[in-house]
């Protein structure tokens, strides 16, 4: 059996800053905490803590030391309470977020009516939220985007970790509905890469496999897509590897999401090639 790795898979710039970026203003004392989990992977989450480096859901949990932004960024509000409160602020919100937050807010600020694309309950959609101060209307459906009153100026952002295509599909529907449009397309390379390689190889293979977090939307979002081609299996760690899944095929193919640490992604690989 062959085994295959997509083209591009695992930590993308963002998470990788955010992990090395914690891991710099570690504390063995327990003050220095991430402000919900870092990324979503529950082992990076907790080598992390192994590390020094705790999770809070809530400021309310710290008072003194160090509290780390995690990728998916917050609201103003945060950032406010947190100097308050005194405490050493490091802010690991991923660049393609920042940019999606500040892009949200400008077009609030330009007299747009905005759209946010992308998922109602995912943390980084509430941060692009709050900082158009509230004032945007997420859509996450083709349906819902066609539902939209007609205006005269509309303006649009994006989740950064959003189905290119089905962004594209979302966004048609839309064009109908102002006489004057903006787009801001904050769609991170990171993601389009991952999604395109997954569905490449996932069309010359017989099984995927995708490797990451079971709360990360980008992980499985790269299931959805690669399950429209062939038989796949969304896994967290090797040891959900099951026997029957190798049975009479002759390629494997493997992914991981922009969370997911190269570590896990190396004992899934020599797992498989010892089948």
């Amino acid at each position: 059996m062959e085994v295959l790795l997509a083209d591009y898979l695992g930590f993308c710039y963002g998470v990788k800053r955010a992990i090395q970026m914690a891991k710099e203003n570690a504390a063995k004392d327990g003050t220095s905490c991430t402000l919900g989990p870092i990324i979503h992977n529950p082992q990076m989450v907790r080598r992390l803590q192994e590390e020094g480096v705790g999770t809070v859901s809530s400021l309310d949990a710290m008072r003194h030391g160090t509290i780390i932004i995690r990728s998916h960024g917050v609201g103003p509000s945060v950032y406010e309470e947190a100097e308050r409160r005194g405490l050493n602020m490091v802010d690991a919100t991923c660049p393609h977020v920042k940019k999606a937050q500040l892009s949200a807010k400008a077009l609030v600020d330009e007299g747009y009516a905005v759209i946010l694309i992308g998922e109602k309950e995912h943390p980084e959609v509430k941060s692009i939220l709050e900082w158009a101060s509230g004032k945007a209307r997420i859509v996450e459906t083709e349906a819902e985007a066609k539902a939209i009153e007609p205006c005269a100026r509309l303006g649009v952002v994006c989740q950064t970790t959003f189905s290119r295509v089905r962004f594209e599909r979302i966004v048609a529907q839309l064009l109908e509905k102002a006489r004057e449009i903006k787009i801001l397309r904050t769609i991170c390379t990171a993601t389009d890469q991952r999604q395109a390689a997954a569905m490449a190889l996932a069309e010359k293979v017989d099984r995927m496999l995708v490797i990451g977090g079971r709360n990360s939307a980008n992980t499985t979002r790269l299931a959805q897509l690669c399950a429209e081609k062939c038989l796949t299996f969304h896994i967290e760690t090797a040891a959900e590897l099951q026997p029957e899944w190798f049975d009479n095929i002759e390629k494997i193919g493997i992914t991981a999401g922009a969370s997911t640490p190269d570590w896990i992604i190396r004992e899934v690989y020599k797992k498989c090639q010892n089948r």
